[in-house]
């Protein structure tokens, strides 16, 4: 499902015109590093599955209702972090949002599972989104992709970080992820990549996302 016509209209000056190349070597490195990546963590990604299959019995993966570029609704794929009925117990939770505009932050999320939250420390449960990146829904470098539920919210403005295709990882991750509490601030960092994209950003943020996560700075 796709949103309509006026949900996709992005303001062309959000992007700088990128050298021809670039898309394709992008893509090239996408599909070889989420190949290997997925070969190589299999013993971990396997061990994950079972930590959150006997914390509570529940799904392995959550199915993550997303919106990607130029407003393409797709599933993508996370290691479960939370209780079974965490998406109906939200609605009950909206006054504590501790974010501003459509995302929902909190601190300490009673739906958290124990497992879950060691998971969400070191973005282990992020792991699945390589199988994405491999079919190409995200890409390993760029602007997160929204819920659904939030995008339904967006303004025009906010709609532009979707200019370019989502990644696991970006300018917000390694700037203190969900320390940024501010919905404008995300956005301005999506903005800031989407502008100077390049092959040689997405390294510099690839190579600062290991010790961030490392640290596990702003991970609730």
């Amino acid at each position: 499902m796709a949103g309509s016509a006026a949900d996709v209209r992005f303001l062309a000056a959000a992007t700088r015109r990128r050298r021809r190349w670039e898309p394709a070597v992008k893509r090239t490195v996408d599909v070889v590093v989420s190949a290997i990546l997925l070969v190589i963590l299999s013993p971990l990604l396997a061990a994950i599955a079972i930590a959150v299959k006997l914390g509570d019995g529940g799904p392995v993966l959550y199915r993550w209702p997303v919106v990607g570029q130029h407003g393409r609704y797709f599933i993508g794929y996370k290691f479960r972090t939370m209780v079974v009925e965490a998406d109906q117990i939200k609605e009950r939770l909206l006054e504590q949002n501790e974010a501003t505009g459509p995302a929902f932050k909190m601190k300490h999320d009673p739906r958290v599972t124990p497992v879950g939250r060691v998971l969400r420390r070191f973005s282990l449960d992020e792991l699945p989104q390589l199988w994405s990146v491999l079919r190409g829904d995200m890409s390993l470098v760029g602007p997160r992709p929204p819920l659904q539920s939030e995008y339904a919210c967006f303004t025009e403005r906010q709609k532009q970080k979707l200019a370019a295709k989502p990644g696991i990882t970006c300018l917000w991750q390694i700037s203190g992820r969900s320390e940024i509490r501010d919905f404008d601030r995300w956005l301005s960092l999506d903005l800031e990549y989407i502008r100077r994209q390049s092959i040689w950003l997405d390294l510099l943020i690839l190579l600062q996302t290991i010790p961030a996560v490392l640290r596990g700075r702003g991970a609730w």
